[in-house]
């Protein structure tokens, strides 16, 4: 397999999915302002949305959107725990968390990240985002490891990433104590360190 990533980004979540489970991969990064990789192809024609992550399989295939490679990978390496049977409502769980990640949560962080927001716009997203963790903090207030409890989940992973990014726009975690409890916890993870350290952010 091979996993288009940018370093730091939402494909952080996948990389370091796939370190859990100890799959073979190799990483091609991607300058998404240039629409080419590292390794000099243009990722434009492997995933046209123009984002990360893409994994492609070892049959060539391409699949995209964070919380679908997540789960794909989870389904692959079913002995890691990382993805709950399908069909229960751990399962179910899971598919909750990793959409409000997705359609909440890191949408909420859009502004930031963008060269045509203005301050107040992200000023704006500041507030929105910390309505989210607002939530997030109630949900682990119940003294629970990870999301779907004592078992590290692909939901997990993917809440870390988003949440960590807190780190690079002046919102302090510190705020939500239960969320920065939880980030620090996922950052000890062997996974999460060999991740990070191959993205050059540790």
């Amino acid at each position: 397999m091979k996993l288009f990533n940018k370093p730091g980004a939402c494909s952080l979540a996948s990389h370091i999915a796939l370190k859990e489970v100890g799959a073979s991969f190799d990483l091609d990064e991607v300058d998404t302002d240039e629409g080419r990789t590292k390794s000099g192809l243009d990722y434009t024609k492997i995933n046209p949305k123009g984002y990360v992550p893409s994994l492609e399989l070892d049959t060539g295939e391409i699949l995209t959107e964070g919380a679908s490679v997540l789960q794909y990978i989870a389904d692959q390496y079913p002995q890691s725990g990382l993805a709950p049977r399908n069909g229960t409502i751990a399962r179910a769980r899971l598919h909750e968390y990793l959409n409000y990640t997705s359609s909440e949560l890191h949408n909420a962080f859009g502004p930031f990240f963008s060269s045509k927001a203005t301050e107040e716009d992200k000023t704006k997203a500041g507030a929105n985002v910390a309505k989210k963790f607002d939530y997030l903090d109630d949900l682990l207030a119940d003294g629970r490891t990870y999301l779907l409890g004592d078992n590290f989940s692909v939901a997990d992973s993917y809440l870390f990433v988003v949440s960590n990014w807190s780190n690079f726009v002046g919102i302090d975690l510190k705020k939500w104590p239960h969320v920065a409890a939880f980030v620090e916890r996922v950052a000890k993870r062997p996974a999460a360190q060999a991740a990070m350290k191959a993205e050059g952010l540790i």
